[in-house]
Parts: structure tokens; C-alpha cells; sequence
């Protein structure tokens, strides 16, 4: 797992289309319990190189009922975007997270994770991403049928 945070980090798959440096944003270890997919790290996010921590990782973190020292606890918590690095900037908000990372990294981080329970998908793109053709046409209306893709 070292080997593989270490790939990620140095990743530059996508560096022609970033506002910026390219600043892989990602949390794992082997030993996770529960993985995070989101979208992309927003500005703030990547300013301080630590994964949700915004108003909406504070708004996760509510929701979820767990304190900081949990949620950074890569033990407990891997948290892994649909892009691992900051978009930029679009016309309303941030741009889409890079299409590049998910199909490069995921599969791999998540082959390395054998203790994962449960995994919360954060946003349209991972949910589209991962429920595929059973990805309704709202968020909402994942949430509400959450139990249609459990196991």
C-alpha cells in the first residue's frame, strides 16, 4: 500500500488539463473499515492537502457522527475522490472531478483494502460511477433506496 500512496502522490496523469500543480489529494491504508468516494478536492482542500476539509467535511463529519481525530484515522476512514486533484474553477462552482483517476487508481487501492465494510458514495459522479446502469437519475433518490445496492 506504501508503494501504491506513493504512485498516486507523484501522479501527473492529468497535470495539462489542472488550473494548478498537480496535488494528489487521498487517504488509505490496508487497514481501512470504511472508504469515502467523492468528487474532486475543492480549493480549499487542496491548499491544505488534507482531504474534506472544508464546510462539507464538516458537514460529513456531523452527518456521520464522528470527531476529526476519527475521520483522519486512515485505520478507520480511506477517503478517495473520483479526481485526486483540484479541477478548478468552472462558470457555478468547481469543475468535474478528471476522469483519468478513478479508472487508473481505484481499482487498485481497493484491492488493497480488504477490511472495508461499507462504502459511501459522495456526489453524482460516484454514484454514476460505481451503481452504473442502476444509478437512478437523482441523488436523492440513491439515498432514499440506499438498500437496493447493499450486498
Amino acid at each position: 500500500m506504501d508503494n501504491l500512496m506513493q504512485e498516486i502522490r507523484q501522479c501527473t496523469l492529468c497535470e495539462k488539463f489542472l488550473p494548478y500543480t498537480p496535488r494528489p489529494i487521498i487517504q488509505a491504508s490496508v487497514n481501512a473499515r470504511i472508504v469515502i468516494i467523492g468528487q474532486a478536492p475543492g480549493q480549499k482542500v487542496n491548499d491544505s492537502g488534507i482531504p474534506w476539509d472544508d464546510l462539507s467535511g464538516n458537514e460529513l463529519r456531523r452527518w456521520l457522527g464522528v470527531d476529526k481525530e476519527q475521520f483522519y484515522n486512515k485505520d478507520l476512514f480511506a477517503l478517495m475522490p473520483m479526481g485526486f486533484c483540484y479541477p478548478g474553477k468552472g462558470k457555478s462552482g468547481d469543475l468535474p472531478p478528471s476522469i483519468a483517476c478513478a479508472p487508473q487508481w481505484h481499482n487498485k487501492l481497493l484491492c488493497s483494502m480488504n477490511n472495508i465494510k461499507i462504502t459511501l458514495l459522495i456526489g453524482q459522479y460516484a454514484q454514476k460511477y460505481y451503481l452504473g446502469d442502476n444509478s437512478k437519475p437523482t441523488i436523492t433518490y440513491n439515498v432514499k433506496n440506499y438498500k437496493d445496492y447493499l450486498p
